[in-house]
């Protein structure tokens, strides 16, 4: 597997890491914890150094699996986790980045993970109720400790980018990016990552997998999957956004690769320091997305894959509105 740094930090990962959520959150049915852990051994056996959770998975037990699995192999993986969210009777209920609530969650996931220190610490969502200057005085302080190695942001906005970093140099960012969500090309997510040497980790690169072409109008989801709730995920949007999927088709189709392979190694063609963490519980597209880092897209490729993206109109939003509405603050 290729290396990548996530910006000017020298934090060296895979080319793509690995979405831990799905093992047991969010997308129907958890598979069971030793095939859970299973797939994160057989991940790193491919090549993957970089596993991404969250304390809010779960809650909780998805950083336990996430800690066991990569247990024996410990010196060789970077972890990823996240702060931010107030869980209460195991939901989440609204964010909380209070110092004191930063520093607990830090200790609580330390144990959960069973590491000596966290690789990097994401604040999940910006907590409006916080200055980013405290949240991010509070992790300086935790590193400074030897408690977290690296600072990150989810889905923040470019102006608390910058606020944030001047306190202490944000490593990564996390905001949803992919062929079928591309707002952090306009919203100047791309542009504070490139000026401040900050690592991009798109999360969802797959579209929470639509692009792979293995959901349509008809799909039937199980009563607790997450997609349910996404206005993308309504069978009219699936049907109109089919257009996208075909597209995907074909481009594999004459590169001998398949539709989630394009999605990857589109995204990887963007910036050097982007690194996609698609999920997944199944072997065969474990292998299939690591398999996109070895595809190749020609500058050519690329232009005509902007030029057929212009003509497609992507419908419904990504998240309903109370979702859309915690994100890029």
């Amino acid at each position: 597997m290729q290396k990548r740094t996530l910006g000017s930090t020298g934090l060296e990962v895979s080319a793509i890491g690995y979405g831990c959520m799905g093992l047991n959150f969010s997308y129907g049915t958890p598979i069971a914890r030793a095939d859970a852990i299973g797939i994160i051994r057989k991940a790193v056996d491919l090549g993957v150094t970089f596993f991404d959770t969250a304390e809010v998975y779960g809650p909780y037990t998805n950083e336990e699996i996430v800690g066991e699995a990569l247990r024996p192999v410990r010196d060789k993986v970077v972890i990823a986790t996240k702060f931010g969210f107030n869980i209460v009777d195991g939901k989440s209920s609204g964010t909380d980045s209070r110092p004191e609530q930063i520093r607990k969650v830090a200790d609580a996931s330390l144990k959960r993970l069973g590491v000596d220190v966290i690789d990097l610490f994401y604040q999940h969502r910006v907590d409006p109720a916080v200055p980013i200057e405290d949240v991010a005085g509070t992790v300086k302080e935790l590193i400074d400790a030897g408690k977290v190695k690296h600072f990150g942001m989810s889905e923040p906005g470019a102006a608390t980018v910058r606020r944030a970093h001047a306190v202490q140099p944000v490593a990564a960012l996390q905001n949803e990016y992919s062929l079928w969500t591309r707002g952090p090309e306009t919203n100047g997510i791309i542009e504070v990552c490139e000026e401040l040497g900050i690592g991009f980790v798109p999360f969802s690169p797959l579209g929470r997998g639509y692009l792979t072409g293995a959901l349509g109008k008809d799909t039937q989801m199980t009563p607790n999957d997450l997609r349910r709730s996404l206005p993308r995920f309504t069978p009219d949007a699936m049907e109109k956004n089919q257009a996208l999927v075909d597209l995907l088709k074909r481009i594999a189709t004459a590169k001998g690769a398949t539709p989630a392979q394009i999605a990857l190694a589109w995204l990887l063609a963007q910036k050097p320091w982007i690194v996609p963490i698609p999920g997944t519980t199944k072997v065969h597209r474990l292998e299939e997305n690591l398999g996109a880092a070895a595809v190749e897209l020609t500058a050519e490729d690329l232009a005509d894959i902007r030029q057929a993206l212009s003509a497609i109109d992507i419908e419904g939003e990504r998240y309903p509105e109370q979702m859309l509405a915690a994100t890029g603050r």
